[in-house]
């Protein structure tokens, strides 16, 4: 487990976007007894040694949830960090092949690091900025690495920025005043104090909107739990909020601020000094920047298009008043499918821009 979290800060080294994750995070996050993913699936962790140097890692997983929904026998490859080096990577992908193949699975995607709803992709544009909290950075090479090694695009992911200098345009908040005219609807903030509660909601709403899209599988009960738990040392609710009609729920927009920016400098370690560094740049003074992670409309509400087409847009203009009157100054919308088009117009209406991409490759395991 050391050698696996270290060979992240191997391939990294001299990277001045990278920011190093916590090694504790990263621990929790593998160890099964402490991470309900592992009650639906099984994974396994590969380090790369050139002599006794440390070179790369990658993981093998089987998201027994996701073979349930897509019945598809695919199997994932994620963590995959190395030097630039193909024996390095082809060997790496070799193991975590086999190691599938062996599992009876047909079908490799990947980076997921583990699956879908954490880390995905290699990024093969943006390389110069840091990555939001709980998304990807890779070296500018790990995407020809990909390439050599033949693998073939499955599907690419956008990144969006969306500045608070940036004007709102003319429709969209027409949409929002609309909507906030409209005596049904309620825009509201999280409730911190009924997190479990709120969290449930959340995750209904998103289980709903997200159903049957590219790679998406339910969030489980047990992994609510844990994201509940998670959720209360990062949420803002200035700007994570639930919209309800005629009091239920009815969508709901998650954005979080930027951890990312309050650990970038802690080399992975709280101690002995990070805790403090962290307390102050989180409670404090919060982050400058934050992700929207997370905003999705209750099926039934979508299907009454005449009534409440505009309720997504008034959300984006929502989240993005909120953000700026807390002094956020930008924030980044991710991820988003690239044939994802309704998504992706909204956002460009909003005037957002695209400014990293992020490549999930396939590969048959078939003979």
């Amino acid at each position: 487990m050391s050698a696996f979290i270290r060979a992240g800060h191997v391939v990294f080294e001299g990277d001045p976007a990278w920011v190093p994750p916590l090694d504790f995070e990263i621990k929790e996050r593998l160890t099964p007894k402490k991470n309900p993913f592992f009650n639906r699936a099984e994974a396994m962790l590969f380090t790369a040694w050139k002599g006794d140097r440390l070179v790369g890692r990658c993981s093998a997983s089987i998201d027994r949830e996701h073979l349930r929904v897509w019945k598809d026998d695919t199997g994932f490859f994620g963590f995959f960090d190395t030097i630039d080096d193909v024996e390095v990577a082809r060997a790496l992908l070799d193991a975590a092949e086999a190691w599938l193949r062996a599992r009876g699975m047909k079908r490799m995607w990947g980076p997921f690091s583990l699956y879908a709803n954490e880390e995905v992709g290699v990024l093969i544009e943006g390389h110069e900025t840091p990555p939001m909290l709980s998304m990807a950075h890779s070296r500018p090479y790990q995407a020809a690495l990909c390439d050599a090694l033949g693998l073939a695009k499955e599907k690419d992911l956008f990144a969006y920025r969306w500045d608070s200098s940036i004007p709102f345009s003319k429709r969209a908040l027409k949409a929002w005043e609309d909507v906030k005219a409209m005596p049904e609807v309620r825009l509201r903030s999280v409730d911190p104090s009924r997190m479990a509660e709120e969290l449930q909601v959340v995750m209904d709403i998103y289980n709903d909107a997200w159903a049957g899209k590219w790679a998406m599988v339910p969030t489980l009960p047990d992994e609510i739990a844990k994201i509940t738990q998670d959720m209360k040392l990062v949420l803002d609710p200035d700007i994570a909020f639930i919209a309800e009609v005629d009091g239920k729920p009815a969508g709901m927009c998650i954005m979080i601020p930027n951890l990312n920016e309050a650990i970038h400098d802690l080399g992975g370690s709280l101690f002995p000094t990070g805790v403090l560094k962290l307390l102050w740049r989180t409670k404090v003074r919060h982050p400058a920047t934050a992700r929207l992670m997370l905003l999705g409309i209750n099926g039934h509400v979508r299907a009454n298009i005449k009534r409440y087409g505009g309720l997504s847009t008034a959300m984006y203009v929502e989240v993005a008043k909120r953000g700026v009157a807390k002094g956020y100054t930008w924030g980044e919308l991710s991820w988003t499918r690239e044939d994802d088009a309704p998504v992706n117009l909204g956002i460009k209406m909003m005037g957002g821009v695209i400014y990293k991409k992020y490549r999930v490759y396939t590969k048959s395991l078939v003979a």
